[in-house]
């Protein structure tokens, strides 16, 4: 299950008055002896750093950031995006990439938009009105969905409807002849202001060659005498099957076994078969299949599993990617499509036949170009786009079409690894379509980068990075049997090898944005050169060298030099630090000054030099640093100072170590107030001595109270269990996340918490703490988080929040309490939250709970 977590970019706590012991006007924290670092959860630093809102991201006051599913690709990179919402609103081209080694340092940012956003969102059509501009988008429209009101980031912003038109069209880009067979699904972006169409994309990918003529001697193609289309009830076991393609000869392809039944579904690699037109999987009493013949449906099936189970073992084996869909998934395969074509839906591949009607289209490099969609689609970003976008993504295709080709390592005279496309397959009687090493073999598709690339027909708009991949990893001049390639600036260059030329290109697309250009591929693939090799600089000066020859210019604020130096995702002798504060919650009065100490420990590799910095603060509140930079091993003593006139508050405070080679960031707490005392205070970094279930009376039989540092869940788009307020750790209703949201949320009935005695003096006594009850559409009424304060044999309810059945996205929140009532006395703090009736999916957190005296 996809998820995603949202938090709003607002680091002031508001509605909270909390009071702060009198302190001389300077004075300094005397820190105990600070814990061993131990590694960080990636996505927690990535999440820390956003809040930092650091300059690049362009945040506007009314911006909101979503995390989505992160990925884990080669050196253990993690890359971790964002979506973002303005106003209300999602922005198209306002998603960014924050990329991290494993233990949660940060490598880079990659982010498109360019300045704040400061647009109008108030349309000025309606969304019937733009529903039917962009019914008028494909030839034969079948269905219209509902407009979605989004902002387009670009410039300072642009309001538009994105529409979905579903059916057949003819007109796809600039090729007037597309087959009606093909389907359509056209994203339509309408400005909504005007109704001017901005730009439209079609997420079926095809390759939109040429329509079969009335004359054209093939059909579809035969399933052969023993497939046959079905389904299956009972289990699978995984087999091996034997296979005879007719472009790679006897192979072992991923099938299963129900019964007596063999079916070409591969239980191995989830969501991969193969089958007809119908949509199911062939099955038949053998598990041999397919005859060689190039009519064969069948034998096109042992052809096309034979590729996707190629690609899926390169992914992991060369890539790091889990998957065709990078978390463990694949896609179906269906042959017999009555057309000259191939293409991608956005939820299968299909594959048609040769003009001459003697083969079926599935060598391996057409495989695997459909399936090159399926991954340009499931990396961040997503596919839909601009037509440069589409172009790429065609070259995507091209890419992993020939990096399967040359993992699968035929040998002739079946399918032999090259960097032509659709050889084999021939699909019109023309040779390749496409050429890597020399794009203008083909007319029309350039070798070299012009302004006009970016608007060309997107299979000849591939050339332009087909050749920069061939140059990167072939070089001018190969030695292995490949053509020579020429360059656009006269250079000789060598290769590094399609697997590390794979890798950095990998890298690049999980960096993806909504925009994608030509300019931010070599940014993405600079920086990805320098962070999967570091203490190498043959890699970076390889993909720079192969960009310059194909004419694509510089990208704003790509890497321009490498000094061997930096950092990757494993660790092993690749330099990394930790940075931490002392204390974590600290509390200063108006005119006055508070200090943290600020320890760096080099946790591998070289000490480097680390500068620091801090966000966050109240306004007029400001941050300095004694000394201002460390080698990483030494320690700053940071001294906060909040003038006069600031308003009591409490404040997250995110203070960041920019280190040579990475950045890490560590949380504390402000407080801002009057002058009083703190009775108690609790941020769950260490054990207080909660007591969970304290009467043995709870019923939840999951998703109880306990301390630990929580794992962020969400369900869709709806963000359920958070990341601890500050810190690492909180009070949470089961800490972690399973392999879907709802695996440990409360389930069953009532959980418990309560806290140690806790003594209160006379005066004027307020409690607060930092909270937050999450549930889908799913809860009730009877579902709540509330707390209850114990005092001898009284128990009363001062807190209280009920579910409803309207979804409640998790988001902290700041709760204040007058105690006073209880000054003089013992009492104890018991939180409670229930899942009852129903089941429904509930999640609850508790952090920094602060009793003060005024």
């Amino acid at each position: 299950m996809k998820r995603s977590i949202k938090f709003t970019l607002l680091t002031a706590i508001t509605g909270i008055s909390l009071i702060s012991p009198v302190t001389p006007a300077v004075g300094r924290a005397v820190p105990a002896q600070p814990p061993a670092p131990s590694p960080e959860d990636p996505r927690t630093s990535a999440d820390r750093f956003i809040q930092s809102q650091p300059p690049p991201l362009f945040t506007a006051p009314t911006d909101e950031f979503h995390r989505q599913e992160d990925f884990v690709g080669a050196g253990g990179l993690h890359y971790i995006p964002y979506t973002r919402t303005h106003d209300g609103l999602p922005v198209f081209g306002g998603d960014f990439v924050v990329v991290s080694n494993n233990n949660g340092g940060l490598l880079s940012t990659f982010i498109a938009q360019r300045q704040p956003l400061t647009l109008d969102t108030t349309p000025e059509i309606t969304p019937a009105r733009a529903a039917a501009i962009s019914r008028r988008q494909i030839t034969d429209p079948h269905r219209v969905s509902a407009p979605r009101l989004l902002v387009l980031a670009r410039g300072s912003g642009r309001l538009a409807y994105e529409t979905v038109v579903t059916g057949r069209d003819r007109t796809q880009g600039f090729v007037s002849t597309r087959s009606s067979r093909i389907p359509s699904k056209m994203h339509v972006f309408v400005d909504a202001k005007t109704g001017e169409v901005i730009f439209k994309d079609d997420e079926v990918k095809t390759e939109d060659i040429v329509r079969p003529s009335s004359e054209a001697p093939g059909t579809p193609g035969t399933a052969g005498t023993a497939g046959t289309a079905g389904t299956t009830r009972e289990p699978r076991r995984a087999t091996p099957g034997d296979g005879t393609g007719y472009y790679n000869g006897p192979v072992a392809i991923g099938t299963s076994k129900s019964g007596t039944t063999y079916s070409m579904t591969d239980s191995t690699r989830s969501g991969v078969q193969c089958g007809g037109q119908n949509g199911s999987a062939y099955t038949k009493s053998t598990d041999t299949w397919g005859n060689g013949s190039g009519t064969s449906l069948e034998t096109a099936c042992v052809d096309g599993l034979y590729a996707v189970n190629a690609e899926w073992d390169m992914l992991r084996s060369w890539l790091g990617r889990n998957g065709i869909n990078g978390t463990g998934g694949g896609y179906p395969v269906q042959v017999g499509l009555d057309d000259v074509n191939a293409y991608w839906t956005g939820e299968y591949a299909n594959f048609g036949h040769t003009q001459d009607g003697r083969r079926q289209v599935t060598p391996i490099d057409v495989v695997a170009h459909e399936f090159g969609h399926a991954i340009f689609q499931n990396t961040p970003g997503g596919a839909i786009g601009d037509n440069e976008k589409g172009g790429l993504n065609e070259s995507t295709g091209d890419i992993y079409g020939a990096l399967t080709e040359f993992y699968a390592n035929g040998k002739a005279p079946y399918d032999t690894p090259d960097f032509s496309v659709g050889e084999k397959a021939d699909l019109v009687g023309g040779g390749p379509i496409r050429y890597m090493y020399k794009p203008s073999l083909i007319s029309g598709n350039p070798d070299c980068y012009s302004s006009s690339v970016p608007g060309l027909e997107v299979h000849a708009g591939a050339g332009v990075q087909n050749h920069w991949f061939y140059l990167l990893a072939e070089g001018t001049n190969p030695t292995d049997g490949q053509p020579a390639s020429p360059t656009c600036n006269n250079t000789t260059l060598t290769g590094i090898g399609i697997q590390k030329a794979g890798q950095i290109f990998m890298s690049a697309l999980n960096r993806k944005t909504d925009t994608w250009t030509h300019q931010l591929v070599r940014k993405a693939t600079l920086q990805a050169a320098l962070e999967l090799f570091p203490g190498s600089c043959a890699e970076f000066n390889a993909v720079k060298g192969a960009w310059d020859a194909v004419s694509v210019p510089a990208a704003s604020g790509e890497p321009t030099t490498c000094t061997g130096g930096g950092s990757s995702g494993g660790g092993g002798g690749v330099s990394d630090f930790s940075l931490t504060l002392n204390p974590q919650t600290v509390s200063a009065q108006p005119g006055q000054r508070s200090t943290v100490a600020v320890t760096t420990q080099t946790t591998s590799g070289s000490a480097q030099r680390v500068t620091f910095s801090a966000s966050g603060l109240p306004s007029g509140a400001t941050a300095s640093f004694d000394p201002a930079s460390v080698t990483s091993g030494g320690s700053s003593t940071m001294t906060i100072t909040v003038p006069a006139g600031v308003s009591s508050g409490s404040h997250k405070v995110i203070v960041t170590g920019d280190g040579s080679g990475l950045d890490r960031t560590a949380a504390l707490v402000l407080t801002v107030g009057a002058a009083g005392g703190i009775v108690f205070d609790d941020t769950f970094e260490t054990s207080l001595n909660w007591t969970a279930n304290p009467s043995g009376t709870d019923t939840a039989t999951a998703g109880r109270w306990e301390r630990g540092v929580p794992q962020p869940t969400s369900s869709g788009q709806t963000p359920l269990q958070l990341t601890a307020f500050a810190g690492r750790n909180d009070l949470v209703t089961g800490r972690l996340a399973g392999a879907s949201a709802g695996d440990y949320d409360i389930d069953g009935g009532t959980t418990t918490v309560r806290s140690p005695e806790i003594t209160l003096p006379p005066g004027k006594l307020t409690l607060t703490f930092s909270w937050y009850l999450a549930h889908l559409d799913n809860a009730t009424g009877d579902d709540f988080f509330q707390l209850r304060v114990l005092s001898g044999t009284s128990s009363t309810l001062v807190f209280r929040r009920l579910g409803s059945p309207v979804g409640r996205p998790g988001a902290w929140q700041a709760a204040t309490i007058d105690l006073s009532g209880y000054a003089g006395k013992p009492v104890r703090l018991l939180f409670e939250a229930a899942d009852n009736a129903t089941p429904s999916l509930i999640e609850a957190a508790v952090d920094n709970v602060r009793i003060t005296r005024s």
